[in-house]
């Protein structure tokens, strides 16, 4: 389990390296805070894709080819950065590490349980959600550390990833297989399919997850450049330590969930979400450097809460044969929400400012956190009318 959580943190954290580093690129390329976005969300069609087409594959072939093949996806991603001359090479990089995350997602989370003790399932759910997220809260930290305090800040960094995912291959070479692999599989792209009898949890862990994400997908991409154009801060490692900060609040609110119980955790975690973006909002407002970090990791924590109770619910409720699906299911709305919202934050920072695109954003996530926290609370509010099978 221990092993299998490691390589997940380190997949992960591969993911997340390149967010301290866009103003780099950005001065020595010359694009603009779209593109940054952009850049991003080609991350985050590659992972929907990988969820979309293979997020039931290791419930046929089995966890270790698919972790496998998420780990060589990484390190060719850190190839592409190493190599990078301009922008392909970064949507190289990009689309490569999301493919990497898709397929890690869904089978590492899932590898992760069912490696655990039977008792000990519920501590490992939380163990698999700490490795995603700390994972990708170290990433940013790293990267910036590197970045800052050595040479070869474009390249040094991807050196020290390689390094990390050639451990993870090993670690990953040494745990047993949890699937007993089914022959006569054609493999062959599908669609993600929810059971009808999940669909009362499904829907509202869906809906809790999107707000937070999209939360998650403002910091990975555009808040190093808030924190040098609207706070003035051009210190790489801060940037990534306000990152990181975020995945620390996500944490918290994580190992929070199993005080407050999984059904008040998802419109707790909307509401404490809110009261984040409020305090983001005021930082961008005032240029404040300390508000923002207390808005991440307030932010983060409504987020980590809100998340680990969608995992743990999902996970418990999927039918045995059909958990990494589910799974990968509810990890294609997720990252549909850490895409296409920061797109819009692209877009409208152009026309109209990165500080009122960053207003904009966190007053419509909180919109989104704050009504989302309504419909869960209202008296039968998990229990509406839903198609009798969901697709993403």
């Amino acid at each position: 389990m221990v092993a299998a959580a490691c390589a997940f943190a380190v997949a992960m954290c591969g993911t997340t390296l390149p967010t301290p580093l866009y103003d780099l690129y950005q001065q020595r390329l010359g694009f603009s805070e779209l593109m940054i976005t952009v850049i991003f969300a080609v991350y985050a069609v590659g992972v929907i894709a990988a969820l979309v087409l293979f997020g039931q594959l290791s419930d046929h072939v089995g966890r270790r080819p698919v972790l496998l093949a998420g780990l060589a996806l990484s390190a060719l991603s850190a190839v592409c950065f190493l190599l990078t001359h301009g922008l392909p090479e970064l949507f190289a990089g990009r689309a490569l590490s999301g493919l990497s995350a898709g397929l890690f997602t869904g089978a590492g989370t899932v590898a992760v349980v069912e490696l655990a003790p039977p008792r000990r399932r519920d501590a490992a759910v939380l163990i698999a959600t700490i490795a995603n997220l700390g994972g990708l809260g170290s990433g940013p930290l790293l990267a910036g550390l590197l970045a800052q305090f050595a040479p070869a800040p474009l390249h040094l960094v991807f050196l020290v990833d390689l390094a990390l995912v050639a451990a993870a291959i090993v670690a990953v070479l040494l745990i047993p297989e949890t699937v007993q692999v089914r022959r006569g599989m054609q493999l062959r792209p599908r669609g993600l399919r929810v059971p009808r009898q999940m669909r009362s949890t499904f829907v509202p862990a869906a809906m809790a997850g999107f707000a937070g994400f999209a939360t998650l997908g403002l910091f990975t991409s555009v808040a190093p450049s808030f924190l040098s154009k609207v706070e003035g801060v051009q210190n790489h490692a801060v940037s990534g330590a306000v990152v990181c900060a975020l995945f620390v609040g996500s944490t918290a609110g994580q190992l929070l969930m199993s005080r407050v119980g999984m059904r008040r955790a998802l419109p707790l975690g909307c509401t404490v979400l809110v009261l984040g973006m409020a305090v983001i909002a005021g930082s961008l407002a005032v240029a404040s450097l300390p508000l923002l970090v207390l808005g991440a990791v307030v932010a983060g924590a409504g987020q980590g809460l809100s998340f680990r109770a969608a995992v743990t619910a999902v996970a418990h409720d999927s039918p045995p044969e059909q958990r990494a699906e589910v799974t990968s299911a509810l990890f294609v709305v997720l990252y549909v929400a850490i895409s296409i919202p920061v797109v819009g934050v692209g877009a409208l920072a152009t026309a109209v400012g990165l500080r009122a695109a960053g207003l904009v954003f966190s007053g419509c996530v909180a919109l989104l956190a704050a009504a989302t926290a309504m419909l869960l609370l209202r008296p039968g509010g998990h229990d509406g009318e839903q198609p009798a099978s969901t697709r993403t």
